[in-house]
């Protein structure tokens, strides 16, 4: 089992900023494997928010976090994190990371929420 724990979610107004992070700390394949930040809000499935390659880093993201939300990793820290600006109501949710492929072992995420 792999123990993914996230913090730093909080509560902002609409335009605000936070930095949420993760951090697996006995997982020791972590730089081996692409990770990603997924969503949950209420009522709706768990998606997809942005991703970073395990080869080089390079990030993705959803179309409408873009240019908003910075993911990060540092493979020595086995940590990831999400800066993110420009928060909008729509990006409330709880937020995981997690495998970009298969994920598993769910932690408990940290709930972010923007007011408008």
């Amino acid at each position: 089992q792999v123990q993914l724990v996230e913090s730093g979610g909080g509560m902002v107004e609409a335009g605000g900023s936070l930095r949420i992070s993760c951090i697996a700390p006995e997982f020791s394949h972590f730089r081996l494997r692409a990770m990603a930040w997924y969503r949950q809000t209420q009522g709706k499935n768990r998606c997809l928010v942005a991703s970073i390659s395990s080869l080089d880093g390079a990030p993705k993201y959803i179309d409408s976090v873009k240019g908003r939300f910075n993911i990060s990793r540092d493979d020595e820290k086995n940590t990831m994190a999400l800066q993110m600006i420009s928060l909008r109501p729509e990006d409330t949710g709880v937020y995981y990371c997690n495998f970009l492929n298969l994920p598993r072992d769910w932690g408990q995420g940290t709930q972010v929420t923007v007011s408008s």
